[in-house]
């Protein structure tokens, strides 16, 4: 049996999928298709056993905002998280790419890698398996595998792969094409020589750093240093800032495959998207006879060809007679879309970062190592949330320079910390946090804990926080 390690790749902010994904968490880890994540729905999909396949624990590489999304997400889904690395800083796919090898080649000189985003749809699995099988005899001939998709349309928003000639079996790669015009990519799918780049890789370790040393050698002595240098911290892999920032900002595309010889190409059959737009997500989501895909509180009259979705339990998103629409309600931001200005969605994100609009990045459900947060009501000298705790944890040791607090438990059992005075606060039951009280706030029950929080006072910033103690190694300041 092929023994496979997954590398799954856990960055990018998906702005053209806004205001369901943001900086603060993108879409990958938002459920878009399905009940699951994206990111769940890839770990699993590389998970087990598959034929003559067998997958080891993944490598998950990350930024470190994301790192306790990672591992709740794939405990929720019984996966083992493995190793999640930490990137200090956004350096696209060839250094993280490169790093994941290296630390895979430390423990195995002959380890095979799958590298695979975190944030594309595949809903044939077994399809997908028996593609990875196909690709195995080329990997074990020392070759770099790609996986091609066998376009259905013209579509402009994707690069190509130039096959020598047709077919099922794994092939040789004649050239890579970027992204085309309609002109193009209309002959391309006459041709039939022609596959999406997936932008999935299949390798040994040590075949693709040789890649690298040849093809792009300025990237290797950074990387490996970031790796050398790595720090263990709460179980995950802190690469080395001060070495990772010197590794040029380059995707794996440019900086190695366009320049090596000999690649492969596994042509991939079945369903597949890299859902890079509302119109990506209408296409994969089911539709009614009319074409419209309805998500959440939603009422359609008449609606025809459209995306109609409420990502809020308290609102209901009505469409009358619209047609080839998008339109995604949250409870801080409405994006209303024709359909075929999918991709000019990033657009609209980059104006309101123009005009400092929090709703830009921040993601009204801010998640934490704990559980999570949503602000309520906002006003001038007060704000109310509801805070959710996962079993077993607990916010920092804190105290608040500017602000007082009000704790209302609504579901389960919350221990709270006072200064010197512990108390355990029921549903229907209340506590007050003094202005500059020590405090802090547990769940030591088995279900989640939730609780209205009212803070009053001058200042109700996130910043307003002094931490003393904090079991997730978070620093002075850090939020939550």
């Amino acid at each position: 049996m092929q023994s496979i390690t997954p590398v799954i790749l856990a960055g990018g902010s998906g702005t053209r999928l806004w205001p369901l994904s943001r900086k603060s968490y993108p879409k990958q880890f938002s459920p878009l298709i399905g009940d699951t994540s994206l990111f769940q729905a890839t770990a699993r999909r590389l998970h087990g056993s598959a034929g003559k396949i067998r997958f080891e624990k993944p490598v998950v590489v990350a930024n470190s905002d994301f790192r306790f999304i990672v591992t709740e997400q794939l405990t929720e889904v019984g996966i083992d998280p493995g190793t999640v690395m930490i990137e200090p800083s956004g350096r696209n796919t060839a250094p993280a790419v490169l790093a994941a090898a290296l630390h895979l080649m430390d423990r195995n000189p002959e380890a095979v890698m799958l590298v695979a985003p975190s944030d594309h749809l595949i809903q044939d699995n077994a399809a997908f398996h028996q593609a990875i099988a196909k690709g195995m005899k080329a990997v074990n001939d020392g070759r770099i595998v790609l996986f091609g998709i066998q376009p259905d349309r013209p579509e402009t928003g994707y690069g190509y792969l130039e096959l020598d000639t047709g077919g099922d079996d794994c092939l040789p790669l004649k050239a890579f094409v970027e992204k085309p015009d309609l002109t193009t990519a209309e002959a391309m799918l006459s041709k039939g020589n022609y596959l999406w780049n997936a932008g999935i890789f299949l390798f040994r370790a040590s075949d693709v750093v040789d890649a690298f040393q040849k093809h792009a050698p300025e990237i290797v002595p950074p990387v490996q240093a970031s790796v050398s240098n790595a720090q263990p911290d709460l179980g995950f892999l802190r690469l080395a800032p001060a070495d990772w920032d010197r590794a040029p900002n380059i995707s794996i595309d440019y900086a190695v495959m366009e320049k090596a010889r000999g690649l492969a190409v596994v042509p991939y059959n079945s369903d597949w998207s890299d859902l890079g737009g509302w119109d990506a997500v209408w296409r994969a989501s089911d539709q009614d006879s009319s074409g419209v895909a309805a998500i959440g509180n939603v009422t359609a009259i008449e609606c025809k060809n459209s995306i109609l979705r409420s990502e809020s339990e308290r609102l209901e998103l009505v469409g009358i007679g619209v047609e080839n629409l998008i339109a995604v309600a949250m409870n801080d931001a409405v994006l209303i879309a024709s359909k075929d200005r999918a991709q000019d969605v990033k657009l609209a994100v980059d104006r309101l970062k123009a005009k400092s609009a929090t709703q830009a990045e921040d993601f009204p459900k801010e998640h934490r190592p704990w559980g999570w947060f949503e602000s309520l009501v906002i006003g001038g000298r007060f704000q109310v949330k509801r805070i959710l705790v996962h079993p077993g944890a607990a916010l920092s040791l804190q105290s608040h320079y500017h602000r007082s607090e009000h704790w209302i438990v609504v579901e389960g059992t919350a221990r709270v910390t006072v200064d010197d005075k512990v108390t355990l606060v029921s549903e229907n039951e209340s506590i007050y946090v003094p202005l500059g009280a020590k405090h802090r706030m547990e769940n030591p029950g088995k279900v989640p804990m939730v609780l209205i929080e009212v803070q009053t006072g001058s200042y109700v910033g996130e910043d307003d926080i002094i931490r003393y103690e904090d079991v997730y190694a978070r620093g002075q300041g850090a939020k939550g």
